[in-house]
């Protein structure tokens, strides 16, 4: 009986596989010894019909990757941690409707209880934990232990929103709940995690990375291209923060907890339902995140997924459950997109399963319709303070370096087809909106330029000091510009949006407001996952 348990965490050998020469073609960029690049996995039925590695794991050793190199995943650590979270409720540790201050009484009382299942479907509110180190002017990247990160989340006076009104992202859930599954069960997270889920399954090559001088064997560096075009390498050994991220693994450990998704082997059996039902708002509408996952579709089929993103680390697990197929892509190399990569595999797998794409937008004669260029421009939100610039590039429209494919007359998608962009024109007054899985996500209008007058930035200087953050941020007009400083960190120019809203750079949108003698008495910061932090002037 030992050996029979024993083989079934066997990974046998990849079936032979009749389209190779496509698959290489997609990685035909990474595959070349001068250049990181991907580990690739193809799993059907519960085995690898194909798996290679694309690229050098090490440019100094000039190790090629391989199946059994170990990434650290970045945000695809969520579905374990949602994973762990489900587990200690069945064992009785806790349940997923308890009041996370239950756990964690550091946290403020915000008028509505947070619960653990709105922070595992990131409906809490909670801001961003990253996002808060910085904006504080810290390195959200570098070694911070556990209690200061408490602290700077149990700071917060306010949420983003009530509990359960909106779905936003944000990496404070996830390492709460982490925080919470140690405090239940009076166990090491990491520890609880492996005796749960990476020992039964066999995944010997897994861990969450939860102390800095741990030795990870198989373990490999990634890279991005510096400023003159050479790579930088960054190992992330400085950095052992868990439960939103900290998982090291390999596709070949992955083959093993992509199998668990249709054997149920872990726990009492109620894992793969909670982890795979779609959270629900206040109002009744259903979103696409489930725990750590995101279930919606692709081509008109469903999938379930999750990417990750940090240091130089690109994740993906994407999965056709209908298909029992599932294709695995770890990328070592910051400008690799191994999302759009994974579905450009499946297109070559399933193109007799999957619908067309949308075709590209036939071009008419008229001109004045035929040029996406009547759509560039700067669209502003209003409510949430964000701003998206649209431009183009290589003769279609493009935002954030993204180039977006013209599927309407007015409608764009972006690679992959899931999101999509409607420019709309009605009284004078230009719209566009992003959706994605049939409901809207951002709205902006379009603005002109704003430049005021450089004798008018003398009023938004001084000091403004947050104490959420604990940081003061000083403003002050240099060579005609209002300019921040933060700590020691580099200069920070603002750029007027509309009056009294400065877009500064990744710090978000600066939003000034006035006392009752209209001067400038402070501001409030909006940046995507954190909303409305206020400073105050101080001089």
């Amino acid at each position: 009986m030992r050996f029979a348990a024993l083989a079934l965490f066997i990974i046998p050998a990849f079936a032979h596989d009749p389209t190779p020469p496509a698959i290489d073609e997609i990685f035909a960029n990474f595959a070349k010894p001068e250049s990181p690049g991907c580990s690739l996995g193809v799993i059907r039925d519960g085995n690898f019909i194909y798996r290679k590695g694309y690229g050098t794991a090490s440019l100094e050793l000039g190790v090629p990757l391989s199946s059994q190199s170990v990434f650290y995943m970045g945000s695809v650590s969520k579905q374990f941690t949602a994973a762990a979270v489900v587990l200690a409720a069945e064992q009785g540790f806790l349940s997923l409707d308890d009041n996370v201050r239950q756990y964690i009484p550091e946290l403020p009382d915000y008028g509505h209880p947070v619960t653990l299942r709105q922070m595992l479907h990131h409906t809490s509110g909670l801001r961003d934990v990253l996002g808060l180190l910085y904006l504080s002017g810290r390195d959200a990247t570098d070694l911070h232990a556990k209690p200061e990160l408490i602290d700077l989340v149990a700071r917060q006076k306010a949420l983003n929103y009530n509990p359960g009104d909106e779905y936003l992202y944000s990496n404070s859930n996830y390492f709460l709940l982490a925080e919470v599954v140690q405090r239940a069960t009076k166990k090491p997270f990491s520890e609880f995690v492996a005796e749960n889920i990476f020992q039964p399954l066999g995944m010997t090559h897994t861990r969450f990375y939860d102390d800095h001088t741990m030795v990870v064997s198989g373990r490999i560096p990634a890279y991005q291209r510096g400023a003159n075009g050479n790579f930088l390498v960054d190992w992330s050994t400085n950095f052992d923060k868990v439960g939103d991220g900290g998982l090291m693994s390999s596709v070949d450990d992955l083959l093993l907890w992509d199998r668990n998704f249709y054997a149920n082997r872990l726990g009492k059996g109620t894992l793969l339902k909670e982890m795979q039902t779609r959270g629900v708002l206040n109002n009744g509408k259903q979103i696409t995140y489930a725990l750590g996952l995101e279930i919606s579709s692709y081509r008109g089929l469903p999938i379930v997924e999750h990417g990750g993103a940090l240091f130089g680390y690109r994740t993906e697990i994407l999965r056709f459950p209908d298909q029992r197929f599932s294709v695995l892509c770890l990328c070592n190399l910051a400008s690799a997109s191994p999302g759009r990569l994974a579905r450009q595999v499946a297109d070559v797998y399933l193109a007799k399963d999957l619908q067309p794409m949308p075709q590209p937008f036939a071009t008419p004669a008229d001109a004045a319709i035929s040029s996406p260029s009547q759509f560039a421009g700067k669209y502003f939100d209003r409510l949430n303070h964000s701003l998206l610039t649209f431009t183009i590039s290589e003769n279609t429209l493009a935002v954030d370096r993204t180039h977006l494919k013209r599927i309407a007359p007015n409608k764009f998608a972006y690679p992959g087809g899931e999101t999509t962009v409607t420019f709309d024109s009605a009284d004078g007054v230009s719209e566009a909106s992003l959706a994605y899985d049939g409901g809207t996500e951002w709205t902006g209008t379009r603005i002109d330029d704003f430049h005021p007058p450089a004798a008018a930035l003398s009023a938004y200087t001084g000091d403004y000091k947050s104490a959420e953050l604990e940081a003061t941020y000083k403003l002050s007009v240099e060579q005609g510009n209002l300019t921040l400083r933060v700590n020691w960190n580099p200069p920070v120019k603002l750029t007027a949006i509309v009056s009294n809203e400065f877009e500064a750079g990744g710090l978000g949108t600066f939003v000034f407001y006035n006392d009752a003698n209209n001067h400038i008495s402070g501001l409030s910061v909006f940046a995507g996952r954190i909303r409305n932090v206020v400073f105050e002037k101080t001089n």
